[in-house]
C-alpha cells in the first residue's frame, strides 16, 4: 500500500524504500527517508527532537512544521490575536484523498478551514491545501492558500520551517546566498539589513537569519552529502540554529540536538502576500538528496 493511515498519522511509500510520515495535526511532516549513492538504505533526513510532543497539545519540535498566516510574532493587525507563527501548526488538518499514486511518486491532500477556535483569533475567510508528494529522491510540499472572501483582500505570511538532520552542524555550508540582503535577529545592535559576504554560509554560530529576495534554489553541503531545495512563490528564506547558548534553554529541543539539524525555510515573510477574494497563492518548496559531496543531484 503507497499510503498507510494511523490514527492521526499518514504514511507514504514509495516502491523503491523512501517514505515519509505526516500528522493530521499540524499537516507536519515528522519524517522523510531516501536513499542516495553512498547508502542503498533510505535514512532519514528530517531532524525531530526526542522531547517533541506528537499528540496534539503543542507545535512539533522538527520535521516541516507548516506556517500560516503569520510568521514569528504577529506584526500585521488582522493577526494580532494570533500567537507566533500563526496556527497552521497547530491545527488538525483533514484527509481529502490520494492525489497521485505510480511509479513517479505517491501524493496525498490535507486542508484546513475556518474551526470555531480559528475565527475567535482571526476572521478572515480562507481555504487552505496541502499537497505532500514522495518521490524516489525528493519530498515536495505544495501549499494553497485560497481566499474565500467575496470582498476582502487576504494578506498573510507563510513558510516551511524545515528541520534538516545533519551529521553535524558545525560541518554545514548553504549555498548561495552571498551578496543578499538579510535581517539579523540575533544582533540586537545593528537593527537594519546586513548584506552576506560569505560565500558558504555556516551555522557555528547562533543564527537567525531572514534573507530577502533569495534565489529560490538552495543547498545544504556536508562533507559527504546534503540537500537541495527549491522553492515557488516563497521569496524569503530563513537560516536558523539557535546553538548551545539559545537551544539549551528550549524546552522540547534534546541536549545537543541543535548539533544534528540546519533550518531552511522557504517563504513569504519580509512583507505580506496579498491574494484577492475567491484567488488561490501557491506556495511549493522540493527537497531532493544530493548524492555526493559537491552538490551532485540525483
Amino acid at each position: 500500500m503507497p499510503v498507510e493511515q494511523s490514527g492521526g498519522q499518514i504514511t507514504l511509500k514509495h516502491p523503491k524504500g523512501a517514505s515519509a510520515d505526516i500528522l493530521l495535526y499540524g499537516a507536519t511532516v515528522i519524517s522523510w527517508k531516501a536513499a542516495d549513492k553512498q547508502h542503498s538504505v533510505p535514512f532519514e533526513r528530517l531532524f525531530v527532537s526526542s522531547k517533541a510532543l506528537l499528540d496534539g497539545s503543542k507545535p512539533v519540535r522538527g520535521g516541516i512544521p507548516v506556517v500560516f498566516p503569520c510568521f514569528g510574532a504577529p506584526t500585521h493587525p488582522d493577526h494580532s490575536r494570533l500567537s507566533q507563527h500563526g496556527f497552521a501548526r497547530s491545527e488538525v488538518w483533514k484527509w481529502d484523498g490520494l492525489v497521485m499514486d505510480n511509479e513517479a511518486g505517491v501524493s496525498v491532500r490535507l486542508t484546513l478551514e475556518p474551526t470555531s477556535k480559528i475565527t475567535a483569533v482571526y476572521s478572515k475567510p480562507f481555504h487552505l491545501t496541502y499537497v505532500v508528494t514522495l518521490a524516489e529522491h525528493q519530498l515536495s510540499t505544495d501549499l494553497h492558500v485560497k481566499n474565500a472572501s467575496t470582498s476582502d483582500i487576504l494578506e498573510f505570511q507563510a513558510l516551511f520551517h524545515n528541520y534538516i538532520r545533519v551529521p553535524s552542524s558545525n560541518d554545514v555550508l548553504i549555498h548561495p546566498l552571498q551578496n543578499l540582503r538579510y535581517f539579523d535577529k540575533t544582533d540586537p545592535v545593528h537593527q537594519g539589513l546586513k548584506t552576506e559576504t560569505r560565500t558558504g554560509v555556516d551555522v557555528k554560530e547562533s543564527t537567525d537569519s531572514i534573507y530577502e529576495d533569495a534565489p529560490q534554489n538552495y543547498q545544504v553541503t556536508w562533507p559527504g552529502g546534503g540537500v537541495k531545495l527549491r522553492s515557488v512563490n516563497l521569496k524569503d528564506v530563513v537560516v536558523w540554529n539557535p546553538q548551545k547558548e539559545v537551544g539549551s534553554k528550549i524546552g522540547d529541543m534534546e541536549d545537543g540536538g541543535w548539533e544534528r539539524y540546519v533550518c531552511l525555510e522557504p517563504g513569504y515573510v519580509r512583507g505580506f502576500e496579498k491574494v484577492e477574494p475567491g484567488k488561490t497563492w501557491i506556495g511549493q518548496q522540493v527537497l531532493s538528496a544530493i548524492r555526493e559531496e559537491g552538490g551532485t543531484n540525483l
